[in-house]
């Protein structure tokens, strides 16, 4: 298994302005979490690529798996140090899909209706990943099972839970915070938190 610690754990601004350093992950989100069963969970890939695929379970736990440490930043000003995550890294959708070069950004959509969305240089970097394990567990109901996105360099919004689809887009257009007054982008360390 390929071993990933996130840049930002180096930073010498390692906790970002206005945050606070706190020993635990912090449970929030919009819903209660959905009853998932894997045998009838499906991943669709869609939007800006040559053709949409689906991935069952099976085909996910079939891509090379790693292992990230990063820190976790919450735009609620708190912030969980070396969070360590199992899973797959995002360039393995390039060989899952043709993706194509009107793509400019993705929506990832999660099984209780939620949205956000990430610009494909911030997308596709070196410690972004889709995780299904957390601290060498079965990533629990409450984090995001089955499967959650996780952008160590955006606020933990866009890191998000119970992921059902990616759409590559071919514009970068709000999701669901950013629809309701949440920055565009959300860098921790500009303090993005709010507004374009």
């Amino acid at each position: 298994m390929r071993r990933i610690v996130s840049p930002i754990v180096n930073r010498e601004d390692r906790l970002p302005p206005g945050q606070h350093w706190t020993n635990k992950l912090h449970i929030l989100g919009i819903s209660e979490p959905p009853d998932i069963d894997l045998s009838n969970y499906r991943l669709s890939i869609f939007g800006e690529v040559e053709e949409k695929i689906i991935l069952t379970w099976d085909d996910i736990e079939s891509l090379e798996k790693v292992e990230l440490t990063a820190d976790f930043h919450c735009v609620t000003r708190w912030s969980c140090p070396d969070v360590r995550w199992t899973g797959f890294h995002v360039n393995e959708l390039k060989s899952l899909v043709s993706i194509k070069e009107t793509a400019q950004a993705v929506m990832i959509h999660s099984l209780d209706g939620y949205t956000t969305n990430i610009p494909l240089d911030y997308f596709f970097d070196e410690d972004v990943i889709f995780a299904y394990r957390l601290f060498d567990k079965p990533l629990p109901s409450d984090h995001g099972f089955p499967l959650r996105l996780i952008v160590p360099k955006l606020y933990s919004w866009k890191s998000a839970k119970f992921v059902s689809g990616i759409e590559f887009m071919s514009e970068n257009r709000p999701g669901y915070w950013e629809q309701r007054g949440y920055h565009i982008l959300g860098d921790p360390w500009k303090e993005q938190r709010y507004g374009i």
